[in-house]
């Protein structure tokens, strides 16, 4: 899969994304990052990317010809080996609340996404009516300082859907709110020491009677 970003700040994304699983799965080609700096599509010397609301108000909103030219300019260079057109997603808390469900939807059904961050108090409203996104998504009902901290959960959500990220594929197939796990959370996990300052590991998960085990982890979910 690959995942182009279009941020007013490319170098928080550095650190997040460039660790564990998600190097990994970018050095194994799984992944494919790509981070566009949204002021080099600014307007003028001082490379303007975002004006004073309409109406009045306070904040600024981010410009729909430079957001568009970003977007389509991103689209363009992306082409190039690839089938098909990327799916657009703005991260915004007006948008659609991010589950597990949309997770697994977003993995199967793309190869491609442009995820535009925004910030300020938003983007121009024409962008999204004009056909330039293709869905908002939302990661909470809560606004932060900009879209760049959801671009890094959805991404990190997505990529373990991917196949090879996560070496084993059963590992995404039963966590927490999987349809194996009827979107419930998961069960508990032990691991040794057997006995660890008065806890035990319970009996049932030692005795090697897998259907016993199975029974447990479902109890343990459904209470």
């Amino acid at each position: 899969m690959r995942i182009d970003v279009i941020t007013l700040f490319p170098g928080m994304f550095t650190g997040p994304l460039t660790e564990s699983i998600l190097q990994r799965a970018q050095d194994e080609g799984h992944l494919e990052l790509k981070f566009h700096d949204l002021r080099e599509f600014g307007i003028g010397n001082y490379k303007q990317v975002d004006d004073s609301p309409y109406g009045g108000g306070a904040g600024m909103v981010l410009k729909p010809d430079v957001l568009v030219e970003a977007i389509e300019r991103v689209s363009n260079e992306g082409k190039e080996g690839k089938e098909g057109k990327p799916w657009r997603i703005y991260l915004s808390p007006r948008g659609e609340r991010l589950v597990q469900q949309k997770v697994e939807q977003i993995a199967s059904d793309h190869e491609w996404l442009i995820l535009l961050c925004g910030h300020y108090e938003g983007i121009d409203q024409r962008v999204i009516d004009g056909g330039w996104i293709d869905e908002e998504i939302s990661i909470g009902d809560y606004v932060l300082t900009g879209g760049e901290i959801p671009a890094m959960v959805l991404i990190d959500a997505v990529a373990r859907h991917i196949p090879g990220v996560l070496g084993k594929e059963e590992s995404a197939a039963e966590e927490s709110f999987s349809e194996s796990l009827d979107r419930k959370k998961e069960y508990p996990h032990y691991t040794r020491p057997e006995e660890f300052r008065g806890l035990n590991v319970p009996e049932v998960l030692l005795n090697g009677h897998h259907a016993e085990i199975e029974k447990w982890r479902r109890q343990q979910i459904d209470n």
